[in-house]
């Protein structure tokens, strides 16, 4: 095996701790069975998978901070899994929509007592009237990474429609849906005399972030220097786009949960928060919208079906990475 001989056969029956360590170290140096190709594949495959879902993870482990409850957590798969911070942001999202006679408060140490509150956490998302395909109380509990996001996402959503609903006043108690802050984006850079349109929260030529650049300036004029703004064309040039974005939205006040990579690869869910960050910042300001109005009647099916299809997104994906059909 080409194996340096450290130690003699009376040392292996004495038991010599050093010896016996520095002689299967050296075995396992040059016969360890491990294949470094096979390593490097396997780890190149599961990180865009891993790094996502961090991302999310982290995206949602910040707007629930935000909150103000009275925990802070640190992990969202583990701090979730009894169902009480859940609880208490479902609450904070839609007052009284908790029955909190039936809720049991932390520290818990009966299994079962967990899945009482995540079963009502789920029972309250239907009456929300999320997607929730294949989801039940226990894949809380179990801290099932998949399905756990696909939950929060329509929480967040539903908490910045619900904010926008009650900021745009001429909504006269219309529900607001994704195509009505799409509408509204792509009213406000029209009107400020630009040609950039996106078709959807995952249009792939959102990436460059041209498009978000000139609706910052068209909500806040001369907020955008435009001499430090790249043309967008490699992805060293998005990536600097994508951070003068981020730093500008948190300069004006927008609350951003989202990192640059979520913008160069056109992260449907995360281009949806940052363009409702925007206009509930503008509304906020006693910005007038009439812009987007005027197109609401001729685009009421497509705005249906923006709407829909946005929703469903990660409930469906969820579903189908637990069927194994993706």
């Amino acid at each position: 095996m080409g194996c340096k001989r450290y130690l003699t056969a009376r040392d292996i029956v004495e038991g010599s701790p050093n010896l016996n360590l520095a002689f299967v170290a050296h075995i396992f140096q040059h016969r360890n069975g491990l294949s470094t190709q096979t390593k490097q594949i396997s780890f190149l495959e599961t990180m865009p998978d891993d790094a996502q879902i961090s991302r999310e993870e982290r995206a949602f482990r910040l707007w629930i901070n935000s909150m103000g409850l009275s925990t802070y957590i640190n992990n969202v798969f583990e701090d979730l899994r009894n169902g009480w911070i859940l609880l208490e942001t479902l609450d904070k999202v839609s007052p009284g929509i908790v029955n909190w006679k039936i809720a049991n408060k932390p520290p818990i140490k009966m299994p079962f007592r967990k899945v009482e509150n995540c079963n009502q956490v789920v029972k309250i998302g239907k009456q929300l009237k999320f997607s929730l395909v294949n989801i039940a109380g226990n894949d809380i509990v179990q801290g099932n990474k998949k399905l756990i996001l696909a939950y929060l996402w329509q929480l967040m959503r539903y908490n910045i429609l619900q904010l926008l609903k009650n900021l745009r006043f001429h909504s006269f108690g219309k529900e607001i849906i994704d195509a009505d802050i799409l509408q509204w984006a792509n009213g406000k850079v029209r009107s400020s005399g630009s040609q950039c349109r996106m078709d959807s929260f995952k249009d792939k030529s959102l990436s460059n972030g041209t498009f978000f650049l000139e609706l910052l300036s068209s909500v806040q004029p001369r907020v955008v220097n435009w001499s430090l703004v790249t043309k967008g064309i490699t992805e060293e040039e998005k990536k600097m786009n994508a951070t003068y974005i981020i730093s500008i939205a948190r300069k004006l006040g927008c609350s951003i949960f989202l990192l640059p990579e979520d913008i160069t690869e056109v992260n449907q869910k995360m281009i949806l928060t940052l363009t409702a960050s925007i206009m509930y910042w503008f509304l906020k300001q006693g910005g007038d919208d009439k812009a987007s109005v005027s197109s609401d009647s001729e685009n009421s099916s497509q705005s249906e079906a923006i709407s829909n299809s946005t929703t469903d997104d990660s409930a469906s994906e969820s579903s189908a990475d637990e069927n194994g059909n993706m």
